[in-house]
């Protein structure tokens, strides 16, 4: 690759006096750019030494691959004349080069701490929307399923008691992901969240402390009083840690932190965080119940647009209350935010579709049939920056289908009893009676996203390259008996570090999940060593210590990313044995990392695996496996 060239051609799509803060990691340019109608798409999806790009929390992201971007990156800053920031710093830069403003930092800090427990929340919300299959009357007929086939209702009690227990006790989960981001300890966060849902608070009935008569709260299902105790924790272990002697520091720290925090969570936090708790989702709930499907309607047209602000991920929050409020005492109303985002995510998905069946360009059908069927099962990011927003028709005709089918679930009084798959897969979590109303309204919704998209982009063809033809994928391929030059070899690349092996799509990363970067695997690591998993030579060794290129003696190019995001840490916690241009053995030690050190630091450490030139491969599948030892077959790679 001429880094040159391609930093050229980077800095002249993006405009040279366009760029308001530039960052890199181990396989991306990281942009902050200040006007994105100047950028050309076109001339970046047409550029053969780009491996895709996405906008994601206000990052524009540039992917080039590793051993390249790092140098890609440098001759950036130097044409551009841009100040290189790290990628922290960057996470607090917007658009005209200022820190970002306190409610987006509002909205991140939000998102942080409930991103890591939804999959808690999702199973639990199944498991209760299982439940409500087997309990409701009238979906199977005049009795519930428990009623007509008695023998499973010991079977329907154990599910009612699993479902609703990530609910009752979810301040503990709240408290260990909240006490994380704040930077306290985790245990003392889950620790101050079991004191406040202890069995042992009595309702109705107050303590006499000192004369000042206390009661005693029981913070079930609650969100907000738990949030700013584990903040006011973290603000008062911080405090000690500074001050006290490390003799003391161990023991009294946490006695003092947590004393002090549960007196004031009683007394005065907790009491007054309710009544802001109970504030907020009654408000929601009066505006919903007060416009109906109007605002219903309303909602659909706007929530894709929320998702790409990012304030989206602060509905968890809420989504919580409106569940837990419906579940305790069945008080009419559910989570109609949940609906609102599944009519959006399929009219996504349904705009995608109809972009796969207009669009002759190769690399596009690839990435939008996988977009589809990603956003019809809830997650519409590869669909929304990959596919809708560069060409825009799509994303306002999914805006028109979404809009529609919101107003008619409203009209109909759609609920969701438990939170899920926002998709097609997101009749499990809805009111067992609504089930067949909220698939119309999903058929609806894909009907008209498909519709209007498909009509307006036949009939605009001229308009869009990716439509009308004119693909650099497209160039006339060599006869079939042209010699095509090779050194590549079937090979099987072995497991870099022992742990849970999982799938790549299951990677909270959607440059890796998406497979942008190839094919391959991940680990879960329980060790700390990462060893060399081919025979082969080190083509990349970053000075943060937490990616590894190796080019294998038999022609695939690997990349091993030791967690995410963790280019922040600037090497801190990772220990490297090899550099670039080192050929090793396949088991040869590369490096090492402080798994736990990682984890208290908020960072996921999460070994990725691809293998970059998936492509030059006739195949390559990871190898179904559960527990893996460093050594053991990870994925295999046919020539």
């Amino acid at each position: 690759m001429d880094h040159k060239k391609v930093a050229n051609e980077i800095v002249s799509a993006v405009g040279k006096d366009n760029f308001a803060a530039a960052a890199h990691c181990a396989t991306r340019l990281r942009l902050v750019i200040k006007d994105e109608s100047k950028l050309d798409q076109d001339a970046l999806d047409n550029n053969d030494d780009v491996k895709g790009t996405f906008k994601t929390n206000g990052q524009y992201q540039i992917i080039i691959g590793p051993g390249d971007v790092n140098n890609v990156y440098d001759e950036l800053i130097n044409i551009a004349d841009v100040t290189p920031v790290s990628t922290e710093e960057l996470k607090n830069v917007t658009q005209d080069g200022k820190k970002k403003n306190p409610i987006m930092a509002f909205i991140k800090l939000l998102s942080d701490i409930f991103v890591p427990i939804i999959p808690a929340l999702v199973a639990g919300g199944l498991l209760m929307a299982l439940n409500n299959f087997l309990t409701s009357p009238d979906l199977f007929g005049p009795k519930a399923l428990v009623d007509s086939f008695p023998v499973i209702k010991g079977f329907s009690a154990m599910i009612q008691v699993m479902s609703a227990a990530p609910f009752i006790f979810m301040p503990i989960l709240v408290g260990i992901s909240a006490a994380k981001r704040f930077g306290a300890n985790q245990y003392l966060g889950a620790a101050l969240a079991m004191i406040m849902v202890s069995p042992g608070l009595i309702a109705n009935q107050s303590w006499d402390i000192f004369g000042l008569a206390v009661s005693q709260n029981n913070y079930y299902y609650q969100v907000i009083p738990v949030l700013a105790a584990v903040c006011i924790l973290s603000l008062i272990e911080k405090y000690l840690h500074k001050r006290l002697p490390s003799a003391v520091d161990f023991t009294f720290t946490p006695l003092i932190s947590l004393m002090v925090t549960g007196f004031l969570t009683f007394v005065i936090v907790g009491p007054v965080m309710r009544l802001l708790s109970d504030g907020v989702t009654n408000g929601i709930v009066f505006i919903y119940q007060t416009l109906g499907f109007v605002g219903t309607g309303i909602f659909g047209l706007l929530y894709s647009p929320i998702v790409l602000t990012g304030l989206h991920q602060s509905f968890p929050a809420i989504e919580t209350q409106l569940v837990t409020a419906f579940t305790q005492n069945h008080s009419g109303y559910g989570d109609f935010i949940f609906v609102v985002a599944s009519m959006a995510n399929v009219a996504q998905g349904a705009a995608t579709f109809g972009v796969f069946a207009l669009t002759k360009n190769k690399k596009m059908k690839g990435l939008s049939s996988s977009a589809t069927v990603s956003a019809l099962l809830g997650i519409t990011e590869p669909a929304l920056f990959g596919v809708n927003l560069k060409y825009k028709f799509p994303f306002c005709c999914a805006l028109i289908g979404s809009g529609v089918a919101a107003a008619l679930a409203g009209l109909m009084h759609v609920i969701a009893v438990s939170l899920g798959s926002a998709g097609f897969l997101g009749f499990l979590s809805i009111n067992a009676k609504s089930i067949p109303a909220y698939l119309l309204c999903e058929v609806i919704s894909f009907v008209i996203a498909f519709t209007l998209t498909y009509l307006y982009g036949k009939k605009n063809a001229a308009k869009f390259a990716v439509i009308d033809g004119g693909n650099k994928n497209d160039a006339p391929k060599p006869a079939a008996n042209t010699p095509v030059e090779t050194n590549l070899a079937d090979e099987i690349v072995n497991t870099p570090v022992s742990g849970q092996a999982i799938k790549l799509e299951d990677v909270n990363d959607q440059v890796f999940s998406s497979k942008l970067m190839g094919n391959g695997a991940a680990i879960v690591p329980s060790d700390t060593t990462i060893y060399a998993p081919v025979s082969g030579t080190i083509t990349v060794a970053y000075e943060t210590k937490h990616a590894y290129g190796i080019k294998s003696d038999n022609g695939a190019e690997i990349l091993i990313h030791l967690g995410i995001d963790t280019v922040n840490l600037k090497g801190q916690y990772f220990d490297s044995k090899v550099s670039q241009g080192q050929h090793v053995t396949a088991g040869e030690a590369l490096g090492s990392f402080e798994i736990e050190k990682i984890i208290d630091a908020g960072y996921d450490p999460t070994l990725i695996m691809a293998i970059t030139n998936t492509a030059d491969f006739a195949n390559v599948e990871p190898i179904e496996t559960d527990q893996v030892k460093n050594g053991d077959p990870l994925v295999a790679v046919t020539a």
